[in-house]
């Protein structure tokens, strides 16, 4: 058997900043690697997941210029947690600023999760600035993903979790629960926010792993992280992520000609596999991985082998 690879070992930025995206929006980044060499744009999930160091250890850094960043609201962008003029088109407004703040002609896009749907609404509508996709955990924004994790499907693995986040809400407000959650979430007593909050992402940590892990749920229910995945996730999922349902499909032709890879848990109860393979349907070209013994997050070891593999073939790496 072939033996995995892993991430690579723990790089410091040779430069970060701030970038003023307008709208009362700063935009935390960093470029790691080696400047001038391939260039990649790393997407973040939630939305409001925020980038953190391991994020930048699934490149070769001899080979890539890679450029991470914070999501408008999140990780050390400002305002925190912010709502305001905080949407997809926003964000994918903000990929090409950043772009261009680089020097790029063109980039590589890497996104897993939500960073999947964000890196799909970016290269149908940018084709022309992208050399490869690398996903991961496809999300398409659609009604039965959301359905599958805010009203049936996820509950039916997860009963007991399932059982404390909709037991968050009273009885009588269960009917929607995401609207529910808004309510709290944007409430005027912090004490409220945070306690949705929390119910709001242990909820997620729990269907993220494939295995149960206290360090998940701990890490996603932090004070911080927790307000801003919460606020964030909630305000674009009742949204529908400004996506009409079937878009990210419908325009998958515009995908024809740039290289992809998919690598999806088969396990993954966040993102089923479900919309990674109608992916593939509309979108022929991509290589799509289905791991075996995987789930939703890329520190999983067979997550890990094929996004670093398809990163390593990409800059022309045996």
């Amino acid at each position: 058997m072939t033996e995995r690879r892993t991430l690579y070992p723990e790089i410091e930025p040779y430069e970060s900043g701030m970038l003023d995206v307008g709208d009362g929006h700063s935009l935390y980044w960093e470029r790691c690697g080696t400047p001038g060499a391939k260039p990649v744009v790393f997407l973040h999930g939630g939305p409001g997941g925020g980038s953190s160091p391991g994020h930048r250890r699934q490149f070769d850094p001899a080979l890539y210029d890679i450029l991470v960043f914070d999501q408008r609201g999140c990780g050390r962008s400002v305002p925190f947690a912010s709502l305001e003029r905080n949407t997809t088109w926003d964000l994918v407004a903000d990929i090409e600023r950043l772009r261009e703040m680089c020097g790029h002609e063109r980039w590589q896009v890497f996104g897993g999760s939500w960073g999947s749907t964000l890196a799909l609404a970016y290269a149908e509508s940018h084709a022309e600035r992208v050399t490869e996709l690398v996903l991961r955990g496809i999300f398409l924004g659609g009604d039965r993903e959301f359905d599958w994790l805010y009203t049936y499907g996820a509950s039916e693995l997860y009963p007991e979790g399932w059982q404390a986040f909709s037991g968050h809400i009273p009885e009588a407000e269960r009917g929607d629960l995401v609207e529910a959650y808004h309510r709290r979430l944007t409430s005027d007593d912090r004490a409220v926010r945070v306690a949705a909050a929390k119910a709001w992402s242990l909820w997620e940590a729990q269907t993220v792993t494939l295995l149960p892990s206290p360090e998940v749920e701990e890490e996603f229910t932090e004070d911080d992280k927790a307000v801003a995945v919460a606020r964030i996730e909630n305000h674009y999922f009742r949204h529908k992520c400004w996506l009409e349902d079937g878009q990210l499909l419908r325009d998958a032709e515009r995908l024809r000609g740039i290289p992809g890879v998919i690598v999806q848990g088969r396990h993954d109860c966040c993102t089923p596999p479900s919309a990674a393979w109608a992916l593939k349907q509309a979108w022929p070209e991509v290589e799509l991985q289905i791991v075996p013994d995987g789930g939703h997050l890329y520190s999983e070891p067979g997550i890990t082998d094929g996004l670093v593999r398809a990163t390593d073939r990409f800059a022309g790496k045996a």
